[in-house]
């Protein structure tokens, strides 16, 4: 791996370590009241160290994904290019299905849409109460 991998990783981990000590589990969420694709990925992975096969799909159905995307972007030298586009390509598509799926499905506790509940939603709504007053 090179320098600036591990440099941005470690950014990245440092990035959520700092915002889930402030109680921000979500940073899409957060802002948005949007879930994010990968809403319920982190509950995915802790129901599987439990041994809990059926609570981590419930959670996220591609929580396995990450693992052999991480391999294609950690090989991507060593692979054709062709190899690499076409399973990124893969991983980003049945992302956005399972997304949309999950987006659509009243059944579904995981992913929400309300972008009312969001920063930006609470903060556009103080500004038009405001300017009513």
């Amino acid at each position: 791996m090179r320098t600036k991998d591990l440099q941005a990783l470690l950014a990245i981990v440092l990035f959520y370590v700092v915002i889930e000590s402030l109680g921000v589990t979500c940073p899409i969420l957060f802002l948005t009241g949007v879930s994010c694709a990968g809403c319920g990925m982190s509950r995915a992975w802790l129901s599987l160290l439990r041994l809990d096969l059926a609570g981590a799909l419930r959670f996220h159905p591609l929580f396995w994904l990450p693992v052999p995307a991480a391999a294609l972007l950690l090989f991507r030298r060593r692979l054709p290019e062709r190899v690499f586009r076409w399973g990124i390509g893969l991983v980003c598509v049945l992302f956005f299905c399972v997304y949309l799926v999950r987006l659509l499905s009243p059944e579904d506790a995981v992913v929400v849409f309300q972008p009312a509940e969001g920063l930006i939603g609470r903060l556009v709504s103080g500004i038009l109460t405001a300017d009513r007053s």
